[in-house]
């Protein structure tokens, strides 16, 4: 954060000193009971409704309370906290909000979508990193409450900033735009996801579409040229520049002829009457969707686009993405633990179509959740996706996954099938078919702490 004189934050929010200092600088900001409070110099919005441990933000101190609460309970702070009282804690928290932000005219990207949000903020921060000093959100940590730390980490000395929209309930990435105003915003794709909080498809659509109002007006929205969903959203009121990706002849960052290649994908990137030949690590068409997205990113940012191909060549993906792992038994693993829902299933599958080919193709897949009443009708196309394919074993583990075996069942699938309520008796069933000849895909949810682990126990140490 960049230090503010506490007489300064006193000025800007017309609030009244009830005790301490105000001659010294806050170096960090957090909402009371929302963060942690860990460091000295720290502002803290105190809600009216808050119990206060005093003694804490007095031992952390010097502190900055903030808070709307009635004079005598601001009374009981100690020597080494200042207080500060205003008349309405929101209309505070968000004018400091709008003020700090405003301190910086840096590119700011928010990314948001169904899949590749995490995969698309990395690449970018990569290649940003090459030159800048770049401020993002940390791997897939994306919940709103974690929006203002994020926002504090931008200093005088951040050229870029790269944060990941989380979305459970729609309002959220309204919020998110309002504490980070970014100049950039990109849609990675919309599939099926959180229905539980936003009710139906449409409603999860509408949810992603927040960003486009959250743009900073003149700003840029990248956009899935090739997604249907995307398609879905109104733009007519949008003030700012537009760019698609994809691989139809509408975007504005084409890929063609891609392929898989030795640990990655190769294609040809089409703009502005241009051909360049680009690799991303890692496998799937959707890798290179993710790459067009966070090229048409950096591009905007004036980064040079032969110079972003030789670094994207450089990403590593994170841990759990379509992760290949040599196995017991001289098996392929991959493990695609990270997130689960029916786009990145998908997406997982059309991997293994090519990967797999003349391989015993083994599938591992758990629970998806946040599906709301939509839960079996997801659960049971993923079952059809199943069946269409050349599958040698499939496994569920989970009652909501039993769907997707009795589905692939009635679409008549070849497969040797199996429903697990647990990962307990599945090493036992696998360990005689885990040879050379068997790639095994294994996805569920993160919050499945047992699958991860099962997959971990799979692969041999390198």
């Amino acid at each position: 954060m960049k230090p503010l004189l506490v007489k300064d934050i006193r000025e800007l929010l017309q609030g009244e000193l009830i005790s301490g200092s105000e001659n010294w600088q806050v170096k960090d900001a957090i909402y009371y009971k929302r963060h942690d409070l860990t460091e000295q110099h720290t502002l803290l919005f105190v809600s009216r409704s808050d119990s206060v441990n005093w003694q804490e933000i007095n031992q952390k101190g010097p502190s900055l309370v903030i808070s709307d609460k009635p004079l005598s309970e601001l009374k009981n702070a100690l020597s080494n906290t200042t207080v500060i009282k205003v008349a309405s804690l929101v209309q505070s928290y968000w004018k400091f909000i709008k003020y700090y932000r405003g301190l910086f005219t840096i590119p700011v990207v928010t990314i948001t979508g169904t899949c590749g949000k995490t995969t698309t903020k990395d690449m970018i921060t990569h290649m940003l990193s090459k030159e800048r000093n770049v401020q993002a959100s940390v791997s897939s940590k994306n919940e709103p409450r974690r929006s203002l730390p994020y926002l504090m980490g931008i200093d005088d000395q951040t050229e870029a900033a790269v944060f990941e929209h989380g979305l459970g309930n729609s309002g959220n990435i309204t919020h998110q735009c309002m504490i980070y105003q970014p100049t950039i915003g990109i849609i990675t794709t919309i599939g099926v996801h959180h229905l539980d909080g936003c009710k139906n498809l449409e409603g999860y659509i509408r949810a992603k579409a927040e960003i486009v109002d959250g743009i900073k007006k003149g700003g840029t929205l990248i956009l899935n040229a090739d997604d249907i969903n995307t398609r879905k959203i109104p733009l007519q009121a949008f003030e700012g520049k537009i760019v698609y990706f994809g691989v139809g002849m509408r975007a504005d960052f084409r890929a063609s002829t891609i392929q898989f290649a030795n640990h990655g994908m190769t294609f040809q990137l089409h703009y502005n009457k241009k051909t360049y030949e680009a690799f991303i690590p890692g496998y799937g068409e959707h890798q290179v969707y993710n790459a067009l997205a966070a090229l048409a990113a950096v591009n905007e940012m004036g980064m040079d686009l032969n110079e972003a191909i030789s670094y994207l060549a450089t990403f590593k993906n994170m841990t759990r993405h379509l992760e290949f792992s040599n196995g017991v038994g001289g098996s392929t693993i991959i493990d695609d633990t990270w997130t689960n829902n029916p786009t990145s299933v998908e997406a997982a599958l059309k991997v293994l179509d090519s990967i797999g080919q003349g391989k015993n193709v083994i599938l591992v897949l758990g629970d998806i959740n946040r599906l709301g009443q939509f839960e079996k009708k997801y659960h049971r196309e993923i079952g059809r996706l199943v069946a269409k394919r050349n599958v040698h074993t499939l496994i569920t583990i989970g009652s909501k996954a039993e769907e997707i075996a009795r589905q692939a069942i009635r679409d008549g699938s070849t497969a040797t099938i199996h429903m697990f309520k647990e990962v307990k008796g599945l090493k036992e069933l696998l360990d005689p078919i885990l040879d050379s000849e068997a790639i095994l895909l294994i996805k569920g949810p993160m919050s499945s702490r047992s699958m991860i682990d099962f997959a971990n126990s799979l692969k041999l140490n390198p």
